[in-house]
Formats: C-alpha cells, sequence, structure tokens
C-alpha cells in the first residue's frame, strides 16, 4: 500500500501497472487544478479516484481488456463543479411550481399565478415563484390585491428572487393569523398599506408568521424535489453542493427532513451528486451533543457545519449598511434577530467552534460584514489560531478597509457571481456608486490574498457555472448597458473563476484533501465542455455547456 501510494503521488512519472485503470480518458485538454502538472491530456481512474495524470502515450499503458474508454477529442476537461452556496431543497421544488421569475409586468405576474392555481387542488399551497419586481414597468411591489380573485381557494406564498421577501394572498394570511393588528417582529418586517394593514408583503423574520402554518413537505415530495434538483445540477456540470438550507424557526427541522431525503435516495441508488449540508447556528447544541463535528459523513454526504444569518437583502432593502440607503434615506437596514443581541451570538459561535462545527455567516450590508469580522477577529483572539474554515455567504457589500481583513483572519469569501451581473442593474439606484465600487469586490479580494470559493445561491440564480464564471469574468449586467463591465477593475480572469469553482469552494468545505482538483488519489469528479473556456471570447462562455459529466469516474450525463 505505501508503494502504490508513492506511485500515485508522483502521477505519470511513476506509473502503476498495466490494467489497472477501470476508466481512463484520452485526447483531452485537462485543465487539473494541479499546480504540479497544471495541463495534461490524459488521465486513468481506478475505483473512484484518479490513478494517474500525463500524457496519452503514458495513460494509454493503463488500459486493460476491462478498461472503460473516453475520448475527448480535443476538448476542454475541468474538475467537476462544486457550487459552494445553494438550497438545494427549495430550488428542486421551485422547478415544478408556477415560474415567476421572467415575468416582466403586474399583469403577466398575475396571470401566471392564475393558471397555476388552476391546476391545484383547492386548499393546496402556492409557493416560491421568484418573482422580481425590478423586471416590471413601474417597478412596484405586489399586494394579495393583486391575486386574491384568482386564487380563492389556494393560499399563496411566493418568495422574491432573493428569497428575503414573500407575497401572501388573503387565505393564507387568515390562516396564520394575520390581521392589522400583528405586531412586528424583530429583524423583520411586515409592509403596510396607509391604513395599517398588511399588504402581504413579509420581509426575513417576518415570514416566519405565515411559514409557520405550512405543512411540511411529505417523503414523496421531497424526493421529487432533491431528484429534479440533482439533474439540473448534473446538466450543468455540478458535481458537489453545499446546500445551505432553509431560513425561520422551522429551519432546522426542515434541513433534518431534507438529510433524510438525501440518506433515503442514497440507500435507494438514485443519489450521485456530493452534498455538504449546514444546519443552522443557533441549532447547534442539536449536533455538538451527539458529538458531530463537521464533515461527518462520507463522500456523498456530510453534515457538521452550520449556518447564521447576519442581514437581509438589497432586493427587500433590509441588508445592514453604515449609512442609510440612497433611494430611501431613512432606512438603513437591519441586522437580523439573531444578530441583534450580538454577545448571544458571539457566544453561540465560540461554543459552536469549541465542538468542532465550522461556521459561516450571510452578510450582504458593509455593517453586516464589518461586525461579522469584528466577531471571528474576536474568536480568533480569545480561542487562539485554529484551521476553522470561516466563511461570510456573499461578503456583498465591502467597506475598503475591510477587504484585507479576509485574508488577514483568513475568512473565505463565499461569493456568488451571477448576482453581479443581476443586482448591477439597479444597486448603484439602491446604495449610490461610490459604495457600489467595492460591491461584488472579487478582484480586490483576491489581490488582498483572500480565499474566493464560488457558488450560484440556487434558487436565487441558476445553478449554472458557466454563467457565473462569465459574470466573474465580464460583470455585463443583464439589461445589457454595461457591455464593458460594470465597474470592470473588479473583473477577474477564467482561470481565477474556475478555481473559486472548483479547489476555493472544495477548501471551504475543508474537503481539498479529495476533491477540486484532477490529481492523483482525488475523487474523480470532471467534466468535459462544448468549448474551450480559456481560449474564447470571455462573452462567449455563457454558451459554453458541460456535455459529459462524471462523478467519481461514473459518468452520470453524457
Amino acid at each position: 500500500m505505501q508503494k502504490l501510494a508513492s506511485m500515485l503521488l508522483c502521477g505519470a512519472a511513476l506509473l502503476p501497472v498495466y490494467g489497472q485503470a477501470d476508466l481512463v480518458l484520452l485526447h483531452g485538454k485537462v485543465w487539473t487544478e494541479n499546480p504540479q502538472q497544471p495541463e495534461a491530456e490524459a488521465f486513468a481512474v481506478s475505483g473512484d479516484r484518479i490513478l494517474a495524470v500525463g500524457a496519452d502515450q503514458e495513460i494509454e499503458k493503463l488500459i486493460g481488456p476491462h478498461t472503460r474508454t473516453i475520448d475527448a477529442h480535443g476538448q476542454r476537461v475541468v474538475p467537476g463543479f462544486n457550487d459552494a452556496h445553494v438550497h438545494f431543497f427549495w430550488g428542486g421544488q421551485s422547478l415544478t411550481s408556477v415560474i415567476l421569475r421572467n415575468a416582466t409586468s403586474r399583469e403577466e405576474f398575475v396571470r401566471r399565478i392564475a393558471a397555476y392555481a388552476r391546476t391545484r387542488a383547492a386548499g393546496e399551497w402556492i409557493v416560491d415563484g421568484n418573482w422580481d419586481e425590478e423586471k416590471w414597468t413601474p417597478v412596484e411591489l405586489p399586494a394579495h390585491e393583486w391575486i386574491d380573485a384568482v386564487t380563492p381557494n389556494n393560499p399563496v406564498w411566493v418568495n422574491r428572487s432573493d428569497g428575503h421577501m414573500m407575497l401572501a394572498n388573503s387565505l393564507a394570511m387568515k390562516l396564520a393569523g394575520i390581521t392589522k393588528d400583528t405586531p412586528d417582529v424583530p429583524g423583520g418586517v411586515i409592509v403596510r398599506d396607509k391604513d395599517g394593514n398588511p399588504t402581504g408583503i413579509f420581509k426575513d423574520a417576518a415570514k416566519d408568521l405565515v411559514e409557520r402554518v405550512i405543512p411540511p413537505p411529505s417523503d414523496a415530495q421531497v424526493n421529487e424535489a432533491l431528484l429534479a434538483a440533482q439533474k439540473y445540477a448534473l446538466d450543468n456540470g455540478v458535481t458537489s453542493v453545499q446546500d445551505m438550507g432553509f431560513t425561520g424557526s422551522k429551519a432546522a427541522d426542515m434541513q433534518a427532513l431534507i438529510v433524510r431525503g438525501y440518506q433515503r435516495l442514497i440507500a435507494e441508488g438514485k443519489w450521485k451528486v456530493r452534498v455538504s449540508a449546514r444546519f443552522p447556528l443557533d441549532h447547534y447544541e442539536r449536533l455538538a451533543s451527539l458529538g458531530i463535528m463537521t464533515n461527518f459523513g462520507n463522500d456523498r454526504l456530510v453534515i457538521g457545519s452550520l449556518k447564521a444569518f447576519a442581514d437581509g437583502s438589497l432586493g427587500s432593502g433590509t441588508a445592514w449598511f453604515f449609512e442609510p440607503y440612497t433611494d430611501a434615506p431613512g432606512n438603513f437596514g437591519l441586522p437580523t434577530a439573531e444578530l441583534a443581541n450580538t454577545e448571544q451570538f458571539y457566544q453561540d459561535l465560540r461554543a459552536a467552534d469549541r465542538a468542532g462545527l465550522h461556521i459561516a455567516v450571510h452578510a450582504i450590508g458593509d455593517r453586516a460584514n464589518k461586525t461579522i469580522l469584528d466577531l471571528y477577529q474576536r474568536l480568533e483572539q480569545e480561542d487562539g489560531p485554529a484551521d476553522r474554515r470561516l466563511r461570510i455567504e456573499h461578503a456583498q457589500h465591502l467597506r475598503p478597509e475591510d477587504i484585507p481583513r479576509f485574508a488577514q483572519l483568513h475568512v473565505i469569501a463565499s461569493v456568488q457571481p451571477y448576482h453581479c451581473i443581476d443586482d448591477g442593474r439597479w444597486a448603484e439606484h439602491r446604495i449610490g456608486h461610490k459604495r457600489s465600487e467595492t460591491t461584488y469586490a472579487f478582484k480586490s479580494l483576491l489581490d488582498a490574498g483572500a480565499t474566493l470559493a464560488f457558488g450560484s445561491d440556487w434558487f436565487v440564480a441558476p445553478m449554472d457555472p458557466m454563467a457565473g464564471v462569465y459574470a466573474a469574468v465580464t460583470r455585463r449586467t443583464l439589461d445589457g448597458k454595461n457591455p464593458g463591465g460594470w465597474f470592470p477593475e473588479q473583473r477577474i480572469t477564467v482561470a481565477q473563476a474556475v478555481h473559486a469553482y472548483t479547489v476555493g469552494s472544495a477548501y471551504a468545505e475543508s474537503q481539498d484533501d479529495i476533491k477540486g482538483s484532477i490529481a492523483p488519489g482525488k475523487l474523480a469528479d470532471f467534466d468535459v465542455l462544448s468549448q474551450d473556456i480559456f481560449h474564447i471570447d470571455s462573452v462567449e462562455i455563457e454558451n459554453t455547456k458541460a456535455v459529459l459529466t462524471a462523478v467519481g469516474g461514473e459518468i452520470v450525463r453524457r
């Protein structure tokens, strides 16, 4: 075993014996993400691991009578993409629900809900949707009166595209007991009309007022949503996902339900995608009491990491800033209810860290980011240096003086580049030009020495790495108004973007020792792409597809 291990470490220089490979890929342009061997023509797989990487003539020696071969025909091959931030069940469920993301007017929004309601049984909840009022003319938030007449028998609870704002119809509010007298909640907003009546819009922590009465999904519904999500992932070359779970008081119970769904599908032989599932920080005792630490599980499913929220979102006006919103001078956003008690938040963070549970915190506004960086710094000062893999999810709006702190404190910036070209359509209207200069500051973070982990935030954005790479490299906003890039000084290279989507994401989940690169000993997760993204016009990257996807050497899509 020791001899074989040393041979593996040497790659193609000391090849294993003839016929040892189960799978061989030849005639490719292999982008390995291995600095000792950046590019190659071929590689061999034994079991679910990379056996050797090298030139065609070297790897061909490993072909035996039972070896499967793939001829890449000169196409680009990359490590399997690892999406560092998804809401997997939520996204899968949205694939089969009403589609509102591309509705461009109030009339179309109402028409789509009405058509979908006609296909649902009386009493069935209509959820998801992913509407975006910024695509409507005029731009305005929806209200329950828009849809009450077309949904008399179905409670409606449809989310804005960022997931931080929801619309309820009158029936949903009735079932939840929401009235004019319902008080506001810490960390959330009930939007009201001039007479104080709820309009149907609920932001952040206020969402729980309705979500607590929505029945949980059945096992069959969980299976359906997860399998739909898996197909979407594999179709886009995503071989690993980091599932950030849910929001609200039922978040931990819902994530437990989904983890059981993953286990059920694995036992049935139906599950291929590698999953790292996170639970809410304030439920850390649920895992710690069982002795569970980060990455408890196997190379298909792990738990033991945590997620918390510092604030809301820019689109919902709940991201927490030092200065008020440009378009709403009295609004600074707000911290979440859990961060509002900063000392308790820190004590939970510290206790979870001491229990061996890795932590990620959602932070959008500059004040939220600074606050979390301060707490992370305090943690290291009080408990000493450790390999914590602390993360800030989104790291969206940063003060210039906070950018170097990510590297100084070893904090991973877990970012979603597609948001840049989406939000870039309207962000300056919300926060002005100056603050936008360090919004989605990927280049500045890299220049400061920070680690980037790329993801999509699906369901909020497409789970398509090519769309993410395109966004990071071009910064061309979706409205076509920034052909040279929105704040082009923050553009990064294709190589940097692919690294963030592979090695960076694997590092962020503490699994860079087994995946993220095509190197001997690593899991054989890889994609063959339709175009060589390193040598084409960057505007063509978004048209590139994964034409073959393999997980552990098994071809799962071709």
